[in-house]
């Protein structure tokens, strides 16, 4: 137990969440992850659980906790052999709902955050479009105002959760000649006239259901205009600290979690008369992934650590995001190595690991990106603040 983050009651929590995912996830992972498709019913569980809620205020259902319960919730849920699961989760409740918490009307929370953290509705944050990848300023979906309505019009891509979501919460210009000033966020149901989904087949993260979506003059109410108009790409920004903190924790947790089934293959396998780990180049290898990932961590958990406090992380999140996802991808490759052909083989964890964690450099902001963000930061002197305070 790290006792600089984590208190006993983290820990008693850790536990709970650990024969809570053992009982009611894992027993379903192997034909969600054939299916494509996490059953409803889950969810419901998770918010009976108050595993949605842990960081919402409690007059919406949530219990007000500190980030090291959501760290334990990411870390977790990154070892039960599904990174796809996790993302529906971890997407549902700290990238939708996080807009909901943050920009959402008291009309807004009460019908849409309250049952989201039940586990009642299921969101999903459109922001990425076909044409901008990691350029959020270049969308091209557009909300018209007219009357008491916006009409939208237009496309989104690699959105977690777009086939399951009950409301997106999205990303558009209704000021278009104004770029990235002109860009708001607005609720959008997803029974809507207008809206279609289609599912992506991916690499990896098998269970999650990732989706391209079309919005065909689709007509929503003024009032589902979610904070000012106009501060949607400052909402965005404000919110990518804790996004790329998220995918830093996912990455440390998995690395180590192949490094753990990894060694526990390597005491048991035998080779030319000893185990496996008892031939020092294999030990080596291994002493030098587990120590990487030891560093990230501690790095993770004091960024963590400020960005409870309420300070402004986003260089230490980006770093966080770049390095972590990289020394994830690094020590599963070789983790899988240590298995031979074994690591090949589909029974084995490190084969789906291996396909799920190579997501990590490339969602939530490409690492091509974050090292483009903090070489601003680092070499031109640039400052970001918060954008909204």
């Amino acid at each position: 137990m790290n006792s600089i983050y984590f208190t006993e009651e983290h820990e008693l929590f850790r536990k709970s969440l650990q024969d809570f995912l053992h009982k009611e996830v894992v027993p379903h992972i192997e034909k969600w992850e054939k299916t494509g498709t996490i059953e409803r019913f889950i969810w419901k569980k998770f918010g009976d659980m108050g595993f949605f809620g842990l960081k919402y205020p409690e007059v919406y259902g949530g219990l007000g906790l500190d980030l090291f319960y959501t760290v334990i919730f990411l870390e977790e849920l990154q070892k039960i052999k599904s990174s796809g699961f996790a993302a529906a989760m971890w997407a549902h409740a700290y990238l939708a709902m996080t807009h909901l918490n943050a920009e959402g009307s008291e009309r807004i929370k009460k019908e849409y955050l309250a049952p989201s953290i039940l586990g009642e509705k299921i969101g999903a944050l459109c922001v990425t479009e076909p044409f901008g990848g990691s350029d959020v300023a270049g969308m091209r979906t557009t909300a018209i105002r007219q009357g008491d309505k916006f009409i939208i019009n237009g496309s989104k891509t690699f959105i977690t959760n777009g086939i399951y979501a009950d409301y997106y919460v999205v990303a558009a210009k209704t000021s278009p000649e104004l770029g990235n000033k002109g860009i708001s966020m607005f609720l959008v149901d997803t029974n809507l006239k207008g809206i279609s989904a289609t599912k992506l087949d991916k690499l990896g993260w098998r269970a999650s259901d990732t989706a391209e979506i079309a919005f065909d003059n689709v007509e929503i109410p003024a009032e589902n205009l979610m904070g000012e108009e106009g501060k949607g790409f400052p909402y965005i920004m404000q919110h990518f600290a804790f996004e790329r903190l998220i995918m830093a924790v996912n990455a440390h947790s998995r690395a180590e979690y192949a490094i753990e089934y990894t060694l526990g293959y390597m005491s048991e396998r035998e080779a030319f008369g000893k185990s496996l780990d008892k031939f020092q180049a294999l030990r080596h290898t291994m002493v030098e992934h587990a120590t990487e990932v030891e560093h990230i961590k501690v790095f993770n958990y004091a960024a963590i650590a400020r960005l409870d406090k309420g300070e402004y992380v986003v260089k230490e999140a980006t770093m966080a995001k770049l390095k972590s996802t990289k020394v994830a991808d690094q020590a599963i490759y070789d983790c899988l190595q240590m298995l031979g052909g074994y690591g090949y083989m589909e029974e084995y964890p490190l084969a789906r690991l291996s396909r799920d964690s190579r997501l990590g450099p490339i969602g939530g902001g490409t690492s091509e990106i974050m090292k483009e963000i903090l070489s601003k930061m680092i070499i031109d002197n640039k400052n970001y603040k918060p954008a909204v305070e």
